[in-house]
């Protein structure tokens, strides 16, 4: 089992999960957050009225899912054709391995988890 941790544009949440949905994986934790990466986070911003101010943390999604070790390479080439605009800034996965995984209403664990 695996935990994969993804950062994305908000703009590319719906293609996640999507993504996700298609591999068969309905559970996730989505998070609202702010970062910055290479671009560090600088970005130049012109108001109608107030002129220009600049930002230096980029709005960002965090998506949190736990998925079966087979599925990971194809869902990590599915993020990377879909959402790759070649721009810094598109976000990363993070896959990490799960020890254990229990299901608190149940008890079950491992994979019947999921």
């Amino acid at each position: 089992m695996k935990k994969l941790e993804i950062t994305i544009r908000p703009e590319n949440l719906e293609e996640v999960k999507q993504i996700l949905s298609d591999r068969g994986v309905s559970g996730m934790t989505i998070l609202s957050a702010m970062g910055a990466g290479n671009q560090k986070g600088e970005k130049t911003i012109t108001l109608l009225k107030g002129g220009e101010f600049h930002i230096n943390l980029l709005p960002k999604i965090h998506v949190i899912t736990y998925v079966k070790d087979h599925l990971v390479g194809n869902i990590l080439i599915d993020i990377h054709e879909r959402l790759s605009t070649g721009e810094v800034g598109d976000g990363k996965v993070i896959v990490s391995p799960l020890e254990e995984v229990m299901r608190i209403r149940t008890g079950e664990r491992g994979e019947n988890a999921l």
